[in-house]
């Protein structure tokens, strides 16, 4: 299955427990596949070198070389015009439409409310887990 996971689910994974570590883990022992765009992984690098700063002994170069060696990077085209109240968010859509992914985890309110756009569904990591994880 492949799938998409916006910034702080992807962050979560790394930095704490729960949900978001199990989908992390699950990509990671090669049971997901997980798709991005240049700007999301721009995106992840940055957040997760603010939180890194904050979090020292965690050392983020490890999984961010293992994605850009393992994920699958796709070349998301701009959407013709903004999906989401906050725009930003839909880099996750593009990187969606492009890759044909057809699922997007977040807790993100502004990518939840567009969940079913072009028939892609946005879940929250918990809703992920117990629909796709646990039949693995």
């Amino acid at each position: 299955m492949r799938v998409i996971l916006d910034t702080n689910v992807f962050v979560s994974g790394i930095f704490f427990t729960g949900p978001p570590y199990q989908i992390i883990k699950a990509w990671r022992d090669g049971t997901l596949m997980l798709v991005l765009s240049p700007e999301i992984l721009e995106e992840y690098q940055r957040v997760g070198a603010a939180l890194a700063e904050q979090f020292p002994a965690i050392d983020l170069r490890p999984i961010l070389e293992l994605v850009t060696s393992k994920a699958e990077m796709v070349q998301a085209q701009g959407l013709p015009e903004p999906v989401c109240v906050d725009p930003d968010d839909d880099k996750f859509l593009a990187c969606a439409i492009t890759s044909k992914s057809k699922v997007i985890v977040s807790g993100d309110k502004h990518l939840l409310h567009v969940s079913g756009f072009q028939k892609i569904r946005v879940l929250k990591p918990r809703e992920f887990a117990d629909e796709y994880l646990a039949k693995l």
